[in-house]
């Protein structure tokens, strides 16, 4: 299983970001989907999940702000991020749950004021 995210970069607070988690060996459609964010010096963060029926789920912090959704012919999850704050500055690592939880390396977002 391979997750490769990608999207991250520098934006002003305000502005949106879309970052994508493109799939291999996994079939996103039959599986949880999701993201979490790592801040320097902070826990890691759930932030938003996508269940095999296409249910979402989001954490307190980024609901009403951020939206995930997937595309299965792509076998791609994307997290979009509008109106960004500086707290949401974060390594973002996207996820897959099967039996076990297998873990992307992560896209950095940074949020200047």
């Amino acid at each position: 299983v391979q997750l490769q995210a990608y999207g991250g970069g520098l934006v002003q607070a305000g502005g949106s970001l879309r970052l994508s988690c493109a799939a291999s060996g996994i079939r996103i459609s039959n599986n949880v989907m999701g993201w979490y964010r790592q801040a320097p010096g902070k826990q890691r963060e759930w932030v938003a999940s996508i269940l095999s029926g296409g249910i979402t789920n989001y954490g307190a912090s980024v609901k009403g702000r951020f939206t995930i959704s997937r595309d299965d012919a792509k076998n791609t999850v994307y997290l979009q991020m509008n109106s960004l704050k500086p707290e949401d500055s974060a390594v973002y690592l996207c996820y897959g749950s099967t039996t076990q939880i297998y873990w992307g390396h992560g896209t950095l977002v940074t949020v200047s004021s």
